[in-house]
């Protein structure tokens, strides 16, 4: 029997900034064990919590981008559980009054848009992270991570397939680095995605029993476990069996979700208003203020790239997809304004080094206007396509300058017309035959006699100027 998929995301995006949601204490990824930590977020008798305003100013500026409402008014509420990572025995969140309210995201998928509603976006504080030591048999906490700042941004049940929900946490995380609140990597864990998912058959009124699959931190991971989740109640459902609202893990190994609890309710956790916190108003003219720092979003780009610079839409969406290399590509046009050429040369030279593990685009050794000095020496010239392919690598071993590249390696043209005249005489008299069938109307010789001069004539003339000086010569 068939069955539609009905899935909803709750994704944790840990803020990008300085210090805890809390308490002073840094909030950098990584670290020796707990010495990032302080009484403060070590839940140390006595402590109290101090609000990070930055984190709010976050959270806001990721609900505006999210096409989310903005509640003037928000609370924190303490949400009651135990786990060995928590010492608090209760985690920092908010309930009854996030901060961010119906948004939506537009998503696409086989060329179509899909609008993904978002029920809220709240602020809370993460927990500790657990160190297991198989051989030792013991597992121990790391308070590093405990207390940063996360924003948790939970959808309607809109998404009916993996690749919907692939999409979705793309452009999320694209909406995220756009606005600079978070850095999205998830390989530390800096973005982590629960999936909600349950079967309905195609006359039902009702969603069938959710279930839900913790901690996923890979798009893959994403994709594969619900897939396997979408297979596992579909059997389950066509034996007649009945699905239970529990929560699992998926093993990336395996590629298979296993039972980890019964799933708990909002009731279970006994949440209510941390007494420790003070309410948070915001008013009209912080909200414009906030709105005003956030930079052109990339629907908005892919537009003028489109649109202004006329490139397309293939090379475009490259370009946007990281907002490094958007905002890499634009600081290269305001250096030399020739969009089209600054486009080849970053999708097809600049993204291949990348691609192979040669450069990260958040640790380029030059500059944007060093590289556009490249491509405008490759346009004018100066130096040939090939040999700008060359002087890019070097620029990425040496962070040097094409100029000083060029001049030590022997690659700018100097267009020497007299040399030319010369060198390709030779090369005529020296392919006398060749020529004559050229006379004949063997015009198809041309390539070779071409080739013959371009290889003596490299670095002294454009190849431009080496085809117009033979022709008049073969005229």
């Amino acid at each position: 029997m068939s069955y539609i998929p009905v899935i909803g995301l709750e994704i944790h995006a840990e803020l990008l900034t300085q210090s805890k949601i809390f308490c002073s204490c840094s909030a950098e990824f990584g670290g020796e064990q707990n010495s990032r930590c302080c009484p403060g977020c070590s839940s140390m008798p006595g402590t109290l919590p101090v609000l990070n305003k930055t984190a709010v100013k976050y959270a806001i500026k990721a609900g505006l981008a999210m096409n989310c409402e903005i509640n003037k008014f928000s609370v924190f509420d303490r949400k009651n559980y135990f786990y060995p990572d928590l010492p608090k025995a209760y985690q920092v969140s908010q309930l009854e009054f996030p901060l961010c309210i119906n948004g939506y995201v537009p998503i696409h998928v086989d060329g179509k848009e899909k609008k993904i509603r978002l029920n809220r976006i709240h602020l809370e504080e993460d927990a500790g992270k657990l160190i297991h030591d198989d051989f030792n048999a013991v597992s121990l906490v790391d308070l590093n991570r405990g207390g940063i700042p996360l924003i948790e941004i939970v959808t309607e049940p809109d998404i009916n397939s993996a690749e919907e929900a692939k999409a979705f946490v793309e452009q999320v995380s694209l909406l995220l680095q756009y606005t600079g609140v978070c850095s999205c990597k998830m390989e530390q864990g800096a973005l982590r995605c629960d999936v909600n998912i349950s079967l309905m058959k195609p006359e039902d009124t009702e969603f069938g029993t959710r279930v839900e699959i913790k901690n996923l931190n890979s798009l893959k991971s994403i994709g594969r476990a619900i897939e396997y989740e979408i297979k596992r109640q579909s059997r389950m459902l066509d034996n007649g069996e009945r699905i239970i609202q529990e929560t699992r893990r998926f093993n990336d190994n395996r590629g298979e979700t296993k039972s980890m609890r019964n799933k708990e309710d909002a009731h279970d956790y006994r949440y209510f208003p941390d007494p420790d916190i003070p309410q948070v108003n915001l008013t009209d003219e912080d909200l414009e203020a906030i709105r005003a720092e956030l930079p052109e979003m990339p629907d908005k780009r892919l537009e003028r790239y489109i649109n202004e610079y006329g490139l397309s839409e293939t090379d475009a969406q490259i370009i946007v997809n990281q907002k490094l290399i958007s905002d890499f590509y634009d600081e290269t046009v305001k250096n030399y304004n020739n969009p089209i050429s600054v486009s080849n040369f970053i999708t097809v030279e600049l993204l291949r080094r990348v691609n192979l593990g040669e450069v990260s685009m958040d640790n380029l050794p030059f500059s944007a206007k060093e590289f556009a000095s490249l491509i405008e020496m490759a346009d004018t010239d100066k130096v040939s396509k090939n040999d700008a392919k060359k002087i890019l690598r070097l620029m990425v071993e040496t962070g040097k300058s094409p100029e000083d590249i060029a001049k030590e390696n022997g690659f700018l043209i100097v267009n020497d017309i007299s040399k030319a005249d010369e060198i390709i005489s030779t090369v005529l008299a020296e392919n006398a035959a060749v020529v004559e069938q050229y006379k004949n109307g063997e015009t198809k010789v041309f390539g070779f006699l071409m080739g013959q001069c371009t290889k003596k004539l490299k670095g002294v003339c454009t190849p431009q100027v080496i085809k117009e000086t033979l022709e008049a010569k073969l005229k």
